[in-house]
Order: structure tokens, then sequence, then C-alpha cells
């Protein structure tokens, strides 16, 4: 997953296998998120002969004192981007998820990161390294203005006929395919959760849906004539590792006010509501929102208009950071309408 340097160490299993020890080298990948004119974006770096993919190095304990110090070094080497809020996410250690089938080399437990950033800190980075819309990747998981068509048109019959395909139990799981479909892509009356990202790609990747699933050579993706365009893909796994940063980044809008970390310091309520319909991928009712914020105390008004709107000047409010020792879970329980 990593990009291997002549800095980069491997660390051996002790164990012998086959005469030689199992080299495993430490990944960081960096799933660095902002909101701007209503869109959520992902920092991805380019290359003219690869996918995009996000920030990443090795890990080097003589170089860095901490995974994350690490992380922190390798974002701003290659995107010039000094982080803020950073959290870790899971360490992706799965043989085969960027490598070709028989491969014996160097194998990558790659640790992945969420981090936060405000569009007013993002303006000196390096060539190559941009924010891109995320639903550039995952199309399917914008429902601000309707159900994506796509999820008719070009997912829910190919992983109907998939379901179909298997008529034994899958005794190693505890939901078959037809109810994992049922219930990771809401239909048959089952409710969309938004915060299942990570398991609707996963989904999708074992039925052989997307481009990665192809790459990686997984059977039931090279066993289809053609897979449908789902959204970007990316190197090795870091689209998995993006849908993990989504998922977490939607529950955790409902119980920590990490959304005040996508703001500026003054805001309208406007653009708070906007900012968290960008990342839920949910249309949120205006009057119902605003309730939800009086009642949950987590502004303050600054006593300044903003005209900045088009519109009506709009009242100015910051976050009022009090809440945090008031109650052990300050988020904002929003439900969307569908």
């Amino acid at each position: 997953m990593a990009a291997i340097g002549k800095s980069a160490k491997i660390a051996r299993d002790p164990r012998p296998a086959g005469g030689e020890g199992h080299a495993v080298l430490i990944g960081l990948s960096a799933a660095v998120v902002s909101v701007a004119e209503e869109r959520p974006r992902v920092l991805v770096v380019h290359r003219s002969d690869v996918a995009d993919a996000l920030p990443f190095g090795t890990f080097d304990p003589l170089a860095h004192r901490t995974l994350e110090s690490g992380l922190r070094s390798w974002v701003e080497e290659q995107t010039r981007l000094q982080l803020g809020y950073v959290e870790q996410l899971y360490t992706f250690g799965d043989r085969g998820r960027h490598t070709q089938p028989g491969d014996t080399d160097v194998h990558v437990a790659s640790i992945g990161y969420l981090a936060l950033t405000r569009p007013a800190d993002n303006t000196a980075r390096a060539p190559g390294a941009t924010f891109e819309p995320w639903y550039r990747f995952f199309p399917w998981e914008d429902w601000r203005e309707a159900r994506p068509e796509m999820i008719e048109r070009d997912i829910l019959a190919e992983l109907t006929r998939w379901a179909d395909e298997s008529e034994q139990p899958e005794t190693a799981r505890a939901l078959g395919r037809k109810d994992r479909v049922r219930l990771y892509f809401g239909t048959e009356g089952a409710h969309w959760d938004e915060e299942r990202v990570l398991d609707r790609y996963e989904l999708l990747y074992e039925a052989g849906l997307i481009e990665e699933a192809r790459r990686d050579g997984r059977p039931a993706a090279l066993a289809r004539k053609s897979i449908p365009r789902l959204g970007v893909s990316m190197r090795f796994d870091h689209r998995r590792i993006l849908a993990t940063a989504m998922g977490r980044l939607r529950a955790k809008l409902k119980y920590r006010p990490v959304v005040f970390e996508l703001l500026p310091g003054e805001f309208t309520l406007t653009e708070l509501q906007r900012t968290v319909e960008a990342i839920s991928g949910r249309h949120l009712h205006k009057q119902n929102f605003r309730r939800l914020v009086e009642a949950g105390a987590l502004v303050e008004p600054t006593g300044v208009m903003s005209t900045q709107t088009g519109g009506r000047p709009a009242a100015l409010f910051r976050f009022r950071r009090e809440v945090l020792q008031e109650r052990p879970a300050p988020g904002l329980r929003v439900r969307g309408r569908r």
C-alpha cells in the first residue's frame, strides 16, 4: 500500500516459514476531509500513470516518534498541508487487497486515519494534490436531492443476480447475500443507514461490481463480461479506507461536535446545516434542524450579522465550547426525510 523507499523499515516475523521470515511493512494513509461550496471533499494525490490515491507513506521507527507523527509528516511532504484534527480509523491488513494473486512480496499492514480541515487552511498545497468531491468515488451515497438513480439502474439488479447465485447457506456469515443486499441498500422496506458506507462498498467488492475487485483478481469480477462504472477507483485499497472514514464521520456527527472542525470560527445556521447535509448525504428539514441545534445548545450568537449570504443578512454563530464539559455526547442526532 505504501511507497517503499530507502528509509522504509521492514519488520520481519521471527518465526520461520519455509526458511525465511515474513516481511511486513507498516503503511500510513490519511483521508483528509474538507467541505467547500456545500460539497464534502477528500485530499487526493494525482499521478499521471496511476489512479488517484490518498496521501500515504511508510512508518519509519527511526524518523517518526509515533504513528501519527509519521502520518502528519507524510501528508505535509506530499501535499504541503499541516493537519489539525486527526483520529485513527482502523488497521487494514488483508492479504491480496492490493497485490496480484500469488504475490509473495512484502506484506503491508496499513493504518488508516481520518483528518478534518477547513477550506481556509487548504490554500497552500503541492502540485498534484487536490481536494476532490468524495461523491465522485461514492456516487450512490449522495441522497440530498433524491435516491440516486444508479442504485436501481446499475447496482440492485446486479446484486440481486449475484445473491441468487448463492444456493447454499453462507455458514461463515451471520447474514446471507440477500439479507445483506436488503439491509445495506435499504430494499424491501429496510431503512437506508447512511453510516453503512463500508458495508455497501464491501458488498460491491465481493460481488465483483467495482474496478478494484477486477484489479485484485477477484473471481466474481473476472467472471463478468463488464463492470458498471460505480464511481472512480483509487490506488491500492484507498477507496476502502475512504469508505471507512465516511462512515465514521457520519456516525460521529451524532455524538461528537466534529462538524465544527470543518467550519470557520463564525458561521450561519444555514452553513452549519449545509455542512451536516453534505457529510451525511441527507436532506434535512430546516426548522427541525434549527430546533435540534437550539435544544442541543451547541452554538451561541456572536451578535454580528453576515451580509455575504446573497439575500437577507443572517446572524453569525460560533461553537459553544462549554458544551464539552456539560455532557458526554454533544452531537447532532439528525434524521433525514427519507
